[in-house]
């Protein structure tokens, strides 16, 4: 029988096996990729939001089905978000692993996406150098793709490599190629904020001028206008206000930081910042008294905070300005709390700084002794201390040498002083032995007095008793002594009654007398005269001398005119005395008290000059 050409059955069940096979591998092959790509999904979900273990699972998940798939391009991109994740989860190696399978040989370096993972695992593996050359790579082909906001994120990321390498200029340029790339893609406030950090490390080499890094500033402060949120605003106005410390343009700094201070107050530790530098501005513009507040804010903000190390710097400021001020005791307190402030928190840099303080107080006080210990305590905490300037430990040397020149100058000159004090005490031990050596003597010499008058007195009576029987009479006359007037004649009539008296009752008379003039005298007697008077001349002569020194009782020097011839006007020998109280003191005592006065105006000016 023949064949009419049409298909057997059996071939009609073949085909029918065959094609709902395809069809189902074809479900099968779509049901996985929908898997990946869910899987896919979640994974990325869950990096966003910190979840990096379940991130892990899902991509893990992602690649066995992409394995199973067979499909090299889907293996290649699960391969890719796998190393991504363990780079993000903190397994760079484990990352950098995964990320060479994603896309081998040179087809892979026109990948923008895989160098910027590259590089993110190069640097979680403090490889800088080969991470910042995947970042640069990954940043030009960002820029030939025309992704701008991609380019400033690994201008960024490039920047903090070069920061890791201490190339400050590199970092400085990366910054403001990402400021520019920003500023293309329309996000100025990301602009400003990368101009902000480039004026930053500007300052810190010599590439830039600053005029330069004024010019960055201030465009960093025009895009600023364009930032909305008010901390990311008072975080980049202080740090603006810093770099502008650094210019030692203090005033546009200050601007800053008052422009920082009602932005920080939903943040306690930045506030505590904002007002530390506020007070230290202050403090360098010389507003000493603006700055106290500041201070006191800002160390008690940061006391509450628990950051002692910040209250300790605090403090240093607050003793600065208050010794700036005269207040010398407090400034020691606010030192002293800095000191402890800066032991708590193990900061030698600090200790010595306020020991330095305190020294500089206690020199200002006039105490070197402290001062001198204060300053070797400074000068050993900074030989703990690294990569400090030579300078520093050369003014804590030259400052101890200055204390210990104050001491010595100080101890030198108390010894003038002592000595005066010493002096001054003997003077009037002396001036005590004078005195009372001279009352001494003043008694005994009244006593001899004494003695005298009344022997002369008896003389006297023996002599006139004797004249008075005499045949002729004596005509001439005696040189008066003081007011006793002594007659020049004496009749031949019987003694006085006056002259019977006892010769103690003129003991307190001054009855001297002195040589009788021979010119004056009658010939005939001035042998007689001669002999009879010339011992008691010269006791006379002696006795008068030492009177002249006594200033108590002064003799009249009034001379009264010649007694009459006659005897019935004669007077009668008597003394005229005249007695003058001492009103003031004795000479030596105003000569001493001068001298005393002299000696302490000595000890005044120098202690003076030692204050």
């Amino acid at each position: 029988m023949a064949s009419d050409g049409s298909p057997s059955p059996d071939s009609q069940k073949k085909k029918k096996k065959t094609s709902r096979k395809g069809k189902e591998e074809d479900a099968e092959h779509a049901q996985v990729q929908v898997d990946i790509e869910s899987l896919t999904a979640s994974g990325h979900h869950a990096l966003q939001h910190g979840y990096y273990s379940d991130a892990l699972e899902y991509f893990k998940k992602a690649f066995k089905a992409a394995v199973e798939l067979k499909e090299t391009k889907v293996q290649r991109a699960c391969a890719f978000n796998l190393g991504a994740a363990y780079v993000e989860a903190g397994k760079p190696q484990k990352g950098l692993d995964f990320l060479s399978r994603a896309e081998p040989g040179e087809r892979g370096e026109r990948v923008a996406d895989l160098q910027f993972n590259l590089a993110a695992a190069h640097e979680a593996l403090k490889d800088y150098a080969q991470a910042a050359r995947h970042y640069l790579q990954a940043a030009q082909l960002y820029r030939s793709q025309g992704d701008g906001s991609s380019e400033g994120d690994t201008c960024v990321r490039l920047a903090h490599c070069h920061l890791r390498r201490k190339e400050w200029a590199e970092a400085a340029e990366s910054y403001l190629r990402a400021a520019e790339s920003y500023k293309v893609a329309g996000k100025s406030a990301s602009a400003a904020i990368a101009l902000k950090d480039a004026g930053n490390h500007m300052l810190q080499c010599d590439h830039f001028t600053s005029d330069d890094v004024i010019a960055v500033l201030t465009e960093c402060l025009e895009l600023s206008a364009n930032i909305t949120e008010q901390e990311t605003l008072g975080k980049l106005y202080n740090a603006v206000g810093l770099s502008f410390s650094q210019l030692k343009l203090f005033p546009e700094a200050t601007e800053c930081y008052e422009l920082a201070l009602p932005l920080v107050h939903s943040t306690p530790r930045r506030l505590a910042v904002v007002l530390q530098n506020l007070g230290a501005v202050h403090n360098i513009l010389a507003q000493y008294q603006q700055s106290l507040e500041y201070h006191r804010e800002a160390a008690a903000l940061h006391g509450s905070l628990g950051s002692r190390r910040a209250q300790g710097r605090c403090f240093c400021n607050l003793g600065c300005a208050l010794s700036e001020l005269g207040e010398l005791e407090e400034a020691g307190e606010s030192y002293l709390h800095a000191q402890q402030a800066f032991k708590d928190s193990d900061d030698s840099s600090g200790q010595w700084q306020a020991c330095e303080g305190l020294a500089g107080i206690r020199m200002r006080m006039r105490e070197p002794e402290k001062a001198i210990i204060y300053y070797k305590q400074a000068l050993a905490l900074l030989s703990k201390c690294k990569d400090v300037s030579s300078s520093v430990q050369e003014r804590l040397v030259n400052k101890l040498s200055a204390a210990l020149q104050l001491k010595l100058a100080m101890q030198q000159r108390a010894h003038p002083a002592r000595r005066a004090i010493q002096e001054r005490s003997f003077h009037r031990q002396q001036l005590r032995m004078t005195d009372t050596r001279n009352a001494n003597e003043t008694v005994d010499e009244h006593r001899r007095r004494e003695v005298l008058n009344s022997q002369r007195i008896e003389d006297s009576s023996q002599e006139d008793f004797t004249k008075q029987f005499r045949p002729t009479e004596i005509y001439g006359r005696r040189k008066p002594h003081g007011d006793i007037m002594i007659p020049s004649r004496i009749p031949k009539t019987e003694q006085p009654a006056y002259l019977n008296a006892l010769p103690e009752a003129n003991r307190n008379l001054n009855n001297t007398y002195e040589k009788p003039d021979v010119h004056c005298q009658n010939p005939t007697d001035s042998h007689i005269i001669s002999q009879q008077d010339q011992p008691m001349c010269d006791s006379s002569k002696q006795n008068t001398d030492e009177l002249t020194s006594e200033p108590l009782l002064v003799e009249s020097t009034e001379i009264s005119p010649p007694a009459p011839l006659d005897s019935r006007d004669a007077t009668p020998l008597q003394r005229r005395l005249k007695s003058r109280f001492c009103t003031g003191e004795p000479e030596l005592r105003p000569l001493w008290r001068r001298e005393d006065n002299f000696a302490l105006l000595l000890i005044l000016t120098e202690s003076a000059d030692a204050i």
